[in-house]
């Protein structure tokens, strides 16, 4: 899906760079170190004191952390059962958590532009519409964060968007936001300059958004849709269509979050309807092709000469003025000409009405449908979805063989997390039995296991600390925080397991751990440092950046200290056998 088009790149990426590292370090790695490393006599790690010479004098941050260390490991592993006991109140509580967080498909990139659907009456001329659109661009420039304000009314039936002059895009340039004065945000200066544009130019409709979220918006949905949510109301009748439209228009307008409620307009647009009366034609011995060869000359007009310029030829076609096109009394003043030939006015073999029509018929998978837009300002998606689909249900009862869908954004948020429902435990699985295939045992397989719930809460933590939503992006941090987390586990179980080979269950854990310090620090250390510009970036892209590297580091901060803390205390009920050392 889309989220794959965004994701696919760097997951090739992280793929290409850790095969090209896992080759090197096979290779050159060893290499280089007989060539660069020195010989020195070290003591057996089977030895108590190998557990702190292994790798030489420590240096002083080491040393100081070794002191902070050693005596919170020796409380957690005498105290192993509150220790169980905590961490699984730690991850129940954050998992509860989880909820408020709130959900979109992807954050909202910054586009340093404004664009604005503006939707009229129908019926609205042309110059008319020119006056309006020019009203609404005075009172845009009057924001000091505004540069350019340029507007496009309707576009060509030949686009993939056909819109006539009742509809219009309005595109605001931005000053950077180091020289804005009225707004804080952009949700800011949209909002103000919503209110604003409203209250001066009350008679249109407005829809706010950005120039590339328009078009993408457009292409995902398909419709012609600019909004974050649509309904669409499928139906055979479009009076009935727009009753249902506008009750769900109303019913959401009242949801926390709602902003821009667009109602698609299927009628309003002026028509002069002709319904010919049989049984009169009839006395006068009139045909209905009669009647209707007269309707058309008066209003398509018929051909009465040709003009040549050149080599070019124009049809010179007469036919009645607009203003007595367009009214009914004096249309209805049209002669038709009877057999006998009398001249009777069209009135009298016709019933001629001014009424309002529609505008378009909208059709989707074979059926009429109906679309209702709205923009998600202040809240997030999935919070407002599921306030706005429980105000409806209960508040708008669709007729027999009527159908309601809910689209754009919210729609792409449900496919995406459904194939994270999938992916993500087909990938845990697969993690699984690699830990399986290095230990050989379910029990200290499971252990380490234990690094990913750890891993969970720590970005679930960090997302509701910076205010942040869940999203795709957060979604992929948590996949690749869990890969770290599970790495930091095996480094430590495995290493235990190696002394354990030589001295007592008790002593291989405070010696595994104190001499794993180090490397496990530096794991998490390299990391999270690795991902700090994206989590602190504000350039262009850094929204969709920033929740992906907030997961990351936040799970690595509790998935290092849970790892260094909880997994040696628990080390002893998952390892009750003998284990060989690996390597």
């Amino acid at each position: 899906g889309i989220e794959g088009k965004m994701f696919r790149p760097m997951a090739f990426t992280v793929i290409l760079a850790l095969s090209g590292a896992l080759i090197l370090s096979l290779t050159l790695i060893p290499a280089l170190c007989a060539l660069f490393l020195r010989e020195s006599r070290r003591p057996s790690i089977g030895t108590e004191s190998g557990a702190h010479e292994e790798h030489g004098e420590e240096n002083p941050l080491i040393r100081f952390l070794q002191r902070v260390y050693r005596p919170l490991l020796s409380f957690t592993v005498k105290h192993r059962r509150l220790t169980a006991l905590a961490a699984v109140l730690f991850v129940a509580g954050c998992a509860a958590l989880f909820p408020f967080l709130g959900a979109e498909f992807l954050p909202k990139l910054d586009e340093g532009a404004i664009a604005i659907n503006v939707n009229r009456v129908p019926s609205v001329s042309l110059p008319e519409a020119v006056k309006m659109t020019t009203a609404l661009e005075r009172v845009v420039k009057e924001f000091p964060e505004v540069t350019t304000v340029v507007s496009r009314i309707g576009r060509p039936e030949v686009a993939t968007d056909p819109m006539g002059p009742n509809m219009g895009d309005t595109y605001i340039f931005l000053k950077p936001k180091s020289e804005w004065r009225s707004a804080t945000s952009r949700e800011d200066l949209v909002s103000k300059m919503s209110e604003r544009v409203n209250a001066a130019v009350p008679t249109m409709a407005y829809s706010f958004s950005q120039p590339i979220e328009f078009r993408m918006q457009e292409l995902i949905e398909g419709i012609g849709a600019r909004s974050d949510v649509v309904i669409k109301i499928f139906g055979d009748d479009l009076e009935t269509l727009k009753t249902e439209g506008e009750q769900v228009g109303h019913s959401i307008s009242a949801v926390k979050g709602a902003a821009d409620v667009k109602v698609e307009q299927v009628t309003g647009l002026p028509v002069l309807e002709i319904n010919i009366d049989r049984d009169r034609i009839a006395r006068y011995g009139i045909n209905v092709a009669d009647v209707q060869e007269v309707i058309q000359t008066a209003i398509a007009g018929t051909e009465a000469s040709r003009i040549f310029d050149g080599f070019r030829r124009f049809d010179l076609v007469v036919r009645l003025p607009r203003e007595l096109r367009s009214n009914a009394e004096e249309f209805g003043n049209l002669l038709v000409s009877s057999p006998t030939g009398q001249r009777i006015p069209l009135s009298q073999l016709a019933n001629i009405v001014s009424r309002e029509g529609p505008v378009e018929v909208s059709r989707e998978n074979g059926q009429r449908r109906i679309s209702v837009e709205v923009n998600v300002r202040g809240t997030d998606i999935a919070s407002f979805v599921q306030q706005a689909q429980q105000k409806v249900e209960n508040e708008v009862k669709l007729p027999p063989g009527y159908l309601m869908t809910w689209g754009g954004l919210w729609q792409n948020l449900e496919s995406g997390r459904n194939r994270l429902l999938l992916v993500v435990p087909v990938t845990f699985l697969l993690i699984f039995v690699l830990l399986f295939a290095t230990f050989h045992s379910l029990s200290q397989a499971a252990l380490v296991f234990t690094g990913i719930p750890f891993a969970v809460t720590g970005g679930i933590l960090s997302l509701l600390l910076r205010g942040m939503h869940f999203s795709m992006s957060a979604g992929v941090g948590f996949i690749a925080v869990s890969g770290v987390a599970v790495l930091n586990g095996l480094v430590m179980v495995a290493f235990i397991n190696n002394y354990r080979a030589n001295i007592p269950v008790e002593t291989a854990i405070f010696q595994g751990a104190l001499a794993r310090l180090r490397p496990v620090l530096m794991t998490a250390s390299v990391a999270s440092l690795g991902f700090l510009p994206m989590a602190l970036s504000t350039s262009a892209g850094a929204e969709v950046q920033r929740p992906l590297a907030t997961v990351v580091i936040g799970g690595l901060v509790t998935s290092t200290i849970l790892t260094l803390l909880v997994l040696p205390a628990l080390y002893p009920w998952f390892s009750k056998r003998t284990v060989v050392p690996l390597g």
